[in-house]
């Protein structure tokens, strides 16, 4: 087990390190003379049309609304395998990372709404720091070798996973739109075909794709953020099929390992491209430091590592849970800061709240990068100086 985490981990800090390079190039492009290109490329007209079922969308909204639905059903096989056979499949192996992902949520969020409380448009980023970015998380975790023990490692991983999970929940709860009956109607009746599809365990990964896109249109007309869709469709990929030999293997496992590559080296550095392009030339540091910016700097800096470490306190103290395995309080603390890195789970979340609107002159984003380095940095030097147990 401990060589599938290790070559998990060493792919996804692969990811993190072509995440910050398309990140620093699409700052580069926004603040130089290049920023028309940027802006134009974001904002190319793309149109699927079929009869009279049309879907125009800037290529921003594809990549985001499109895209990221992809990277959501990667997210649903992997908590789906998690919770059926991984490091969520028991009562014990969950209640230390289920735990700590709650505090994750609530402090920084409450961090949020002590800057903005009152403020009906700035309200709506409550959840932007709530997020975790696992690729950055565990690409800063690579960096420090075998000064963290696999246990704080895997303990990382499932919070994240949990992590994401909340996220999902959230945005089926609070960012979603206007409901078309009609959409919703098309919606269920494809979920419908691939719970029978599930409930036959058939193995034709083309019919549950054909299935899939049909959910993801009606998902994406009905007024639910489509992305939704991705994770709905994760839950209907049979975890065990037969193939036209009779031989048995596991179609969900093998359609996230096809897909882990695809999310991990394109849809999230091209995510991070189109949503990172922060204009740093008309912020002033008076607007960085206005309460929307400092509510998501603070939340992901201070409140994710307050709500992490100290609920995990409670939950070990109060014999809930136990401390990770061959790690300690102060290695624990470093990981708990990781977890600020929210960066493309909290651009993706600011995105849904704000319409990608400039009403706050970009510095919602900047708070984003800024409260993910300095996670980032922190928790490093204290990994990095802590002694091992």
């Amino acid at each position: 087990m401990i060589t599938t985490i290790n070559t998990f981990i060493k792919r996804e800090s692969s990811a993190g390190i072509l995440l910050i390079f398309v990140t620093l190039l699409a700052l580069l492009l926004q603040n130089s003379g290049l920023s028309e290109i940027y802006n134009g490329f974001l904002h190319t007209h793309v149109e699927i049309r079929f009869g009279s079922l049309q879907i125009a969308k800037p290529l921003l909204l594809w990549v985001n609304d499109g895209l990221m639905a992809v990277f959501f059903f990667l997210i649903g096989l992997e908590v789906k395998r998690e919770v059926m056979e991984g490091h969520l499949s028991s009562l014990s192996q969950v209640a230390l990372p289920g735990i700590a992902a709650i505090g994750g949520m609530i402090v920084p969020a409450l961090v949020f709404i002590a800057f903005n409380q009152g403020e009906s448009f700035a309200m709506k980023g409550w959840a932007i720091p709530t997020a975790t970015d696992i690729a950055f998380a565990l690409g800063v975790l690579s960096l420090l070798g075998k000064r963290v023990p696999v246990s704080l490692k895997i303990f990382l991983l499932a919070l994240a996973i949990i992590d994401d999970l909340g996220a999902i929940i959230i945005i089926a709860l609070f960012y979603t739109s206007e409901l078309s009956t009609m959409s919703i109607v098309s919606a269920v009746i494809a979920l419908s075909m691939l719970f029978i599809m599930n409930r036959m365990k058939v193995a034709s990964k083309a019919a549950y794709i054909l299935l899939g896109i049909i959910l993801w249109v009606s998902v994406l007309k009905s007024g639910v953020h489509a992305t939704l869709a991705g994770v709905a469709l994760a839950f209907m990929i049979p975890m065990v099929s037969k193939n036209k030999e009779g031989k048995t293997f596991s179609l969900s496992k093998e359609m996230e390992h096809d897909l882990h590559y695809w999310v991990a080296f394109m849809i999230l550095p091209l995510f991070a491209f189109v949503n990172a392009g922060v204009d740093l030339r008309g912020i002033s540091v008076e607007a960085l430091f206005s309460p929307v910016p400092m509510g998501i700097m603070l939340g992901l800096f201070i409140g994710k590592q307050l709500g992490v470490f100290g609920f995990s306190w409670l939950a070990i103290k109060m014999g809930f849970a136990r401390l990770p395995s061959g790690s300690n309080w102060k290695q624990l603390y470093g990981v708990s800061v990781l977890t600020g890195i929210g960066f493309t789970m909290s651009l993706f979340v600011d995105s849904l709240a704000y319409n990608d609107t400039e009403i706050y002159l970009y510095t919602d984003k900047l708070a984003i990068l800024l409260g993910s380095f300095l996670s980032g940095i922190f928790g490093y030097i204290v990994l990095r100086y802590a002694k091992k147990p």
